[in-house]
């Protein structure tokens, strides 16, 4: 045989942005090895320096980043981290992105309007990506938008099994907060063994973030009602429904959301809200004015630790949700 053949073992590092290290540290404990040391730099013009303080070459790398605000810094600071990586000759690229930047802006509602989910993956695979992983896409189509393998996770596993441990499932009704998370729903019903309702709403097109709920479709009277969704973001929505579940003779209302986005108001109103508990996952960091007394956190760390491992030993990351 011609050529030469030398003896070679896969090699496993982590990276994290500054966005929320916590995070990747918990990661990192739980598979029993440590972040690459790196030195992150901004300058006084907001300019993003990204240097490895460590060899590189020839490693499966993998760099997690959660996209809180400001999400373009920490966008930008991921796009480095990859170019970074690609020019130091990392074997293969990992983006992983608990919550998927621009997630929402997924499909042209009206015209002249951007596609920027499309436009976010785009930037991943020009910058060297290979790979993403990413829990709870807020529309299933943006695993199409990168060209190359998506890992999507679910944070449903946690969230319900928390929910099964503290509360009685067969008074318990599942519902979605409008039609377009039916399915996620009816995957909460399938795990629970519960009761379905649905929240018509209407929403403005031309006005951000303002809802107007008008009909609840179910059995909701004398019931539990777990509100379900993929992020809390100013919280209006979620709190809207709420108060009507609320209205319509709901014993309890509770929300399991896998995102806490909460931005603005939205610490404010679920602590005056009809809510009981909102259970969401620390796939953010939560840095809101005032606490909510309400929230529980779930860790998403050992789900991540197990996806990455997966991938990195070529194995099945679709048997962690069978």
């Amino acid at each position: 045989m011609s050529g030469l053949k030398l003896p070679t073992e896969k090699h496993l590092m982590l990276f994290s942005g500054r966005a929320y290290p916590e995070l990747a540290q918990e990661i990192a404990r739980l598979m029993d090895t440590e972040l690459v040391p790196t030195r992150h730099v901004t300058y006084a013009n907001s300019e993003i320096y990204v240097q490895y303080l460590e060899s590189v070459r020839g490693s499966d790398a993998f760099v997690i980043q959660s996209h809180a605000a400001p999400v373009n810094e920490s966008l930008m600071e991921q796009l480095i981290m990859i170019d970074a990586l690609k020019r130091a000759s990392a074997k293969r690229i990992t983006v992983v992105v608990p919550f998927y930047p621009y997630a929402r802006q997924d499909k042209k509602h009206l015209g002249r309007e951007p596609i920027s989910a499309r436009l976010v993956a785009d930037l991943f695979r020009t910058a060297g990506a290979d790979r993403i992983m990413s829990i709870d896409l807020h529309a299933a189509q943006i695993q199409g938008f990168f060209d190359g393998p998506v890992d999507h996770l679910w944070g449903l596993p946690v969230l319900a099994e928390y929910v099964k441990g503290k509360y009685d499932t067969d008074e318990m009704t599942v519902v979605s907060p409008d039609a377009g998370r039916v399915r996620l729903a009816d995957m909460w019903t399938d795990r629970l063994g519960s009761r379905l309702a649905i929240i018509h709403k209407r929403r403005d097109p031309s006005i951000a973030n303002t809802v107007a709920v008008h009909e609840v479709v179910g059995d909701v009277e004398g019931r539990v009602c777990l509100l379900v969704d993929d992020m809390i973001d100013t919280a209006g929505t979620i709190c809207l429904a709420a108060e009507a579940l609320k209205q319509r003779g709901a014993k309890k209302v509770i929300a399991a959301t896998t995102h806490p986005v909460l931005s603005g108001p939205a610490a404010q109103r679920l602590n005056d809200s009809a809510f009981e508990e909102v259970i969401v996952c620390n796939t953010l960091p939560i840095r809101t004015e005032v606490p909510v007394d309400k929230l529980t956190v779930l860790s998403i760390a050992p789900m991540l630790a197990q996806a990455i491992h997966e991938v990195f030993e070529d194995g099945s990351v679709t048997k962690l949700f069978r």
